[in-house]
């Protein structure tokens, strides 16, 4: 049986692209990060509900040494389920958002404003107070994107920073005094925290 040398010497098929499976997978990912974030909370306060609050112990207490527990565990705690309800779309979209960046950046954010608005709040909070929810988180969000495009420089992130003005620029009003027992201090730290990890992540050096 002969061969033909020209069909011998072709290199094997490439194997088919798979750019779409990586988004897809990627895209799940992703996805089950932050679901499982919001599940996190959602199996708290299922906890909480059943221990009749007894959770809501473990939120930011300022200047109060059992409360510096809560900078870790306050973002995933809430004041019942109505409190819960109200954060977790702005956590999903915001987050979302930040997560399109890319999980590294996303984590990396996401800590910074746990720690740096959280111990901000612990430190300059008002006394005999107790701040429980993602809104800290959230407002961080919301204060990374604002900025990000700025300090990056990046056309894209300022595009997305615009639409984030318009479609949440309305709780920008959060950072500031106003419905009583809601705590504006923790928007308001969370909302610098998210600037500031934008300026230290994406500010670049001059030559």
């Amino acid at each position: 049986m002969g061969y033909d040398a020209r069909q011998m010497a072709q290199p094997p098929a490439l194997p088919s692209d798979h750019r779409r499976e990586q988004f897809t997978r990627s895209f799940k990912d992703h996805l089950l990060l932050l679901v499982g974030a919001v599940g996190i909370a959602w199996g708290l306060e299922i906890v909480d509900a059943v221990l009749f609050g007894f959770l809501d112990n473990f939120g930011i207490q300022p200047r109060r040494i059992p409360g510096l527990i809560g900078i870790a565990t306050a973002p995933f705690l809430h004041v019942g389920f109505t409190h819960l309800i109200s954060n977790t779309v702005p956590f999903l979209v915001l987050g979302g958002v930040v997560l399109i960046g890319g999980r590294k950046i996303f984590l990396q954010s996401t800590i910074f404003i746990i720690a740096v608005g959280g111990m901000a709040l612990w430190t300059l909070g008002p006394p005999a107070s107790n701040h429980l929810g993602a809104s800290l988180l959230i407002f961080g969000y919301l204060g990374f994107l604002l900025a990000r495009g700025v300090f990056e420089k990046s056309g894209f992130w300022i595009a997305v920073s615009v639409a984030i003005l318009i479609f949440y620029g309305g709780m920008l009003a959060g950072v500031l005094p106003g419905q009583p027992g809601i705590s504006w201090q923790g928007h308001l730290f969370g909302f610098l925290a998210g600037v500031i990890a934008a300026k230290v992540m994406f500010t670049r050096e001059v030559p």
